[in-house]
């Protein structure tokens, strides 16, 4: 059975703050469990101020106190910055929150030559591409599976904790993929970034695939899409315009001072074809935002799960307008034939 999943970034609109986007993040969660969603994920940004989502492990612990059902999960801790000690005993700590509940979505990325720096202990350093290293490490903390003569054995992160978070690879490019499917853990593409690699990626993986004591005895193939849904194709186009916006700013915009703008705001700044670019698929080319009423929602990303063989779909979009938002969500869940939870009761109860 499809699932259906957010990742939040808890958008600041002009004229607003992060306490208030986080306000609207735990809304539009609370909202996405109602309407049976699986998993609300919530990404890492740095010195970006359009976005409050900073830390996503602050927010999954307040999240998750805040709901009873839907998994919360990182979209991504951004492994290359950090230890996998420190990665693991934080998610070892949110286990003590809500136990069983937790996705580590692991991911890397680069987040500003100055930013990059300060995120590091030692600045002298070179850059180590030992990602690969990294993400089996914090495996092997959290499921205690050391070699008995490695020194790291002999570390014992807060043993009475035995609920473990589910762990996926998060990537864009499809390097990956082959290392998700190593381990026989769950692999979510960024559709959203680079929509044209999404087919090839997750095919790879679920090819590869080789369950693990680490993951599900099947493969997790996760599609994450940018998506905007609205009562007709015209008005859910122009739901793209505001993310369209803020993507045309990057490069010549300093992060921290770019400014997610209104419908209205974004259609003074973008050029006709920018605001004109196709929100549906064209000649077998994936958009990088996917628009229209829940009757075009079906039919387009009924297309990109049979192409790629993806189990889920996490949806993605930046949005000043969180109402909005949280009715497209509704529009997709209804047009997937997602269960809200009081339909999963009475089907129980049946």
């Amino acid at each position: 059975m499809l699932k259906l999943s957010i990742v939040e970034q808890a958008t600041v609109p002009r004229d607003r703050t992060a306490f208030e986007a986080v306000e609207e993040a735990v809304t539009t969660t609370k909202h996405a469990e109602e309407h049976g969603f699986h998993r609300m994920w919530f990404a890492e940004h740095h010195g970006v101020g359009s976005v409050a989502s900073h830390s996503p492990e602050v927010l999954m612990g307040m999240i998750a106190r805040e709901t009873r059902r839907i998994r919360i999960g990182s979209g991504a801790i951004l492994l290359n910055h950090y230890s996998p000690l420190k990665v693991a005993e934080l998610f070892y700590q949110l286990e003590t929150v809500a136990p069983g509940r937790f996705d580590l979505g692991l991911g890397r990325a680069t987040t500003g030559p100055l930013v990059d720096i300060a995120l590091k202990r030692d600045r002298r350093a070179g850059h180590a591409d030992d990602f690969d290293q990294q993400v089996q490490e914090v495996l092997a903390f959290l499921h205690r599976d050391f070699p008995a003569d490695h020194p790291f054995s002999q570390i014992t992160l807060m043993p009475t904790v035995t609920a473990r978070p589910d762990p996926w690879l998060l990537g864009s490019s499809g390097s990956s993929a082959g290392l998700a499917a190593a381990l026989g853990i769950g692999y979510s593409f960024a559709g959203f970034i680079n929509p044209g690699g999404a087919v090839r990626a997750l095919r790879a993986y679920r090819r590869a695939f080789t369950p693990t004591a680490y993951g599900q005895e099947a493969p997790q193939a996760m599609l994450g899409v940018s998506v905007f849904a609205a009562d007709t194709d015209e008005e859910a186009h122009r739901m793209t315009w505001p993310t369209r916006a803020v993507y045309a700013s990057l490069g010549h915009t300093d992060p921290g001072r770019i400014v997610v703008p209104s419908i209205d705001e974004a259609s003074r700044v973008l050029t006709p074809a920018q605001k004109d670019e196709p929100s549906r698929i064209v000649d077998g080319r994936w958009p990088r935002q996917l628009a229209g009423s829940p009757a075009t929602i079906r039919d387009q990303l009924g297309q990109m799960i049979e192409q790629s063989g993806a189990t889920e779909v996490m949806l993605q979009s930046i949005s000043p307008d969180q109402e909005a938002r949280r009715y497209s969500h509704a529009l997709v869940a209804d047009a997937l034939g997602i269960m809200n939870t009081a339909d999963v009761a009475t089907a129980g109860a049946a």
